[in-house]
């Protein structure tokens, strides 16, 4: 008895592992994708914003969601497409960009306080997370990194001397969720060396 509770939780923790590498190995193609085809990756989200208001407009007319509730995601979705207007360039301190995370955290503080009060399926609730809470800052999020291999089309006061694509790859390091895989890939995965014969 005491073999198998011990062989479960390592079990747990082989699956745990798996599945976060699948996750990872998931949004590292996704997050390629992304820079590949921001234009299209533009008019999903921006699909996916439409399809959260609709949502959040069926609210008012099939469900008793509070009120709040419904304007707070509207006023989230409002943020994301303010967002949107200069994608894939995203400013982590712009008022949009601001005014989405802090809407988001409290959405998450309406739901929770919804949903503890009143009795819903966890299937529903889950549903609701997924689709009016999660699914557009998580593809904002993964296409934070395609703003690194978009070519500037403006010249820099404080690089006057140097011409657009010049200044552009002479900047520091990119930053975005792309590079930070590549980072976690050379420093975990072990280099190969090749034979020179």
């Amino acid at each position: 008895m005491v073999f198998m509770y011990i062989l479960s939780w390592l079990a747990l923790i082989l699956q745990v592992v798996f599945v976060t590498i699948s996750i990872v190995a998931g949004l590292y193609y996704i997050a390629e994708l992304v820079e590949e085809y921001t234009t299209a990756a533009r008019k999903v989200i921006l699909f996916m914003i439409s399809f959260t208001m609709f949502v959040y407009t069926m609210f008012i007319f099939c469900d008793d969601l509070p009120w709040r509730m419904v304007i707070m995601g509207f006023v989230t979705q409002a943020f994301h497409l303010a967002i949107m207007g200069n994608f894939p360039f995203i400013k982590f301190l712009s008022i949009p960009f601001i005014g989405s995370v802090v809407c988001l955290i409290l959405n998450h503080f309406l739901a929770f306080q919804y949903f503890t009060s009143f009795y819903y399926p966890f299937t529903q609730v889950l549903a609701y997370f997924t689709l009016c809470l999660w699914m557009v800052p998580f593809a904002l999020f993964v296409s934070l990194s395609a703003n690194d291999n978009v070519l500037p089309t403006t010249i820099n006061d404080r690089h006057v001397d140097q011409d657009v694509v010049s200044n552009y790859f002479s900047r520091s390091r990119k930053q975005g969720l792309l590079s930070l895989f590549n980072y976690l890939k050379d420093s975990v995965m072990p280099e190969r060396s090749k034979k020179s014969f």
